[in-house]
């Protein structure tokens, strides 16, 4: 049997121990320590850790074993591991985060079955290298979620369906209105920590950075945040440090639930250069759950939903209708923005004044839209980066065509308008991206070559050919950073 030793630093924390793969020595044995640091391995004389399962944060979490249950039931032990660069006002923060999250189980774990429940919480003085000094480590023990989380479900999905991420959205919601009712805010919601148990149940993981607002009265300025948050996934008022919300963990679960329906990273889908999410070209979904998704993820606090029941009465509105496809991509020189829905669509529903709770068996929320059908899969928009490349390989192109043509001809009418024609189908492929990536050099360096070889036998040099070739190209480029910040002006303006 293996046996996990807890040490941080230890050298070789797995130890190899032939006598425990015998459960009646497995339980009656006073204890086994690691023969490598010496380490006590049989923890407060209860626990026995398996195996590493992760580090984070300021932990490491063990799958282990409870000697005092008749089936020696799993468990996860987390020790407090902080970094060892941290000052002492943040060495202190993190173990009070790691208390706080003993606590936080301790209170709602037990009252809802989607929170793991709290098993244990301790303190444990070690025998250190250093003489006349132990070792003092802090654990908690919680319930063991035996199935994967979201973020290894997406690797191996590539990208959630609606009716996933609708199954996702609402057992989650329920989770946060019981949070949000206890007077505490999570901060701190990814894929990461939401967890498929085998049976299909969905938890939430992850207490550490939870926000309680017992002292915080209604329209009274609280205490800012203290920073625990995931970059992207936390909303602006928690990367700034500010008070937080309920709605602040609305913004981290829409964030969720469009990286799960495209399969991208947050910063994939977030463009800072409009300071927008633009996400909805990368998936099909209802044009109902995107009005929801993108009010979830607006910058300012009170303009989303307020509460997690404002979400669930917007979910169960929500009619059984095939999604529609995504909006046609933005031409070229435009720069990707959230997709708002059409004048014939429903608007998103405006805020509402008061929310009243919802009793906790509350109407099911319909999750089972009918799937697309027949629909043509959408043409992603343009990043700046990507303009600018398609930019400089059309004037590239362009600009050896002209000379081609001229070499041919001898006329600078011929050599100006044959290029046009050939550029048009150059952006027109582009656009359609029937020719992106590495297709634009591969396709360029064929160009050259062929155009080399012709107009070497006029006399022209290879060297000039490139540097007209270049400077038309660069010429493209400052034509199209020119249009795009014009349109952009342009659209603030209006």
């Amino acid at each position: 049997m293996e046996v996990h030793c807890t040490r941080p630093a230890c050298s070789r924390p797995v130890n190899h121990f032939a006598d425990l793969d015998n459960s009646a020595t497995l339980k009656t044995v006073q204890q086994k320590y690691c023969t490598a640091c010496g380490m006590p391995l049989i923890l407060v004389g209860r626990y026995v850790p398996l195996k590493l399962l992760g580090r984070g944060g300021f932990g490491a979490a063990y799958l282990a074993r409870d000697r005092y249950t008749p089936a020696m039931r799993k468990c996860v032990v987390k020790q407090f591991q902080p970094a060892g660069d941290l000052s002492p006002a943040q060495l202190d923060l993190a173990q009070k985060l790691f208390e706080r999250e003993g606590e936080v189980l301790e209170e709602l774990g037990n009252k809802h079955p989607q929170i793991p429940d709290l098993l244990a919480f301790f303190e444990l003085d070690v025998p250190s290298r250093t003489p006349n000094k132990p070792d003092r480590f802090f654990y908690l023990v919680q319930e063991f979620i035996d199935g994967q989380d979201m973020e290894r479900e997406l690797e191996q999905k590539k990208q959630f369906s609606e009716t996933e991420v609708l199954e996702v959205l609402a057992e989650i919601l329920k989770v946060l209105r019981f949070v949000h009712n206890n007077n505490s805010i999570h901060r701190d919601i990814k894929p990461s920590n939401i967890m498929r148990h085998r049976d299909g149940r969905l938890f939430l993981l992850d207490f550490g950075a939870v926000k309680q607002l017992t002292s915080a009265v209604a329209g009274q300025a609280a205490r800012g945040s203290t920073g625990i948050h995931t970059p992207l996934y936390a909303p602006p008022e928690q990367m700034r440090g500010d008070k937080v919300f309920p709605s602040t963990d609305l913004y981290a679960l829409g964030v969720t639930c469009i990286v799960l329906l495209t399969g991208k990273l947050p910063d994939e889908l977030y463009d800072s250069y409009s300071n927008t999410w633009a996400w909805r070209a990368y998936t099909q979904v209802s044009d109902r759950l995107e009005a929801i998704l993108n009010r979830m993820l607006l910058p300012t606090p009170s303009q989303r939903f307020q509460s997690a029941d404002e979400v669930l009465e917007a979910l169960a509105s929500l009619t059984v209708k095939p999604a529609s496809p995504p909006p046609p991509p933005s031409p070229p020189l435009s720069g990707p923005v959230v997709a708002a829905p059409a004048p014939n669509q429903t608007p998103p529903p405006p805020p509402v004044p008061s929310p009243v709770p919802m009793p906790a068996a509350s109407a099911p929320v319909p999750v089972q839209p009918a799937a697309p059908q027949g629909m043509r899969p959408a043409t992603r928009p343009f990043s700046t980066l990507e303009l600018i490349r398609s930019a400089g390989f059309t004037g590239f192109e362009g600009g050896l065509l002209a000379i081609a043509i001229y070499s041919f001809s001898g006329s600078w009418l011929l050599s100006g308008g044959l290029p046009l024609v050939a550029i048009a189908v150059l952006v027109f492929l582009q656009a359609r991206r029937v020719i992106e990536g590495w297709d634009l050099p591969i396709v360029a360096g064929v160009t050259l070559a062929v155009v080399a070889f012709v107009v070497l036998r006029f006399g022209i040099p290879l060297s000039s050919l490139v540097i007209v070739a270049g400077l038309a190209g660069l010429l493209a480029i400052a034509v199209t950073i020119i249009f795009r910040l014009i349109y952009t002006l342009l659209s603030r303006v209006m």
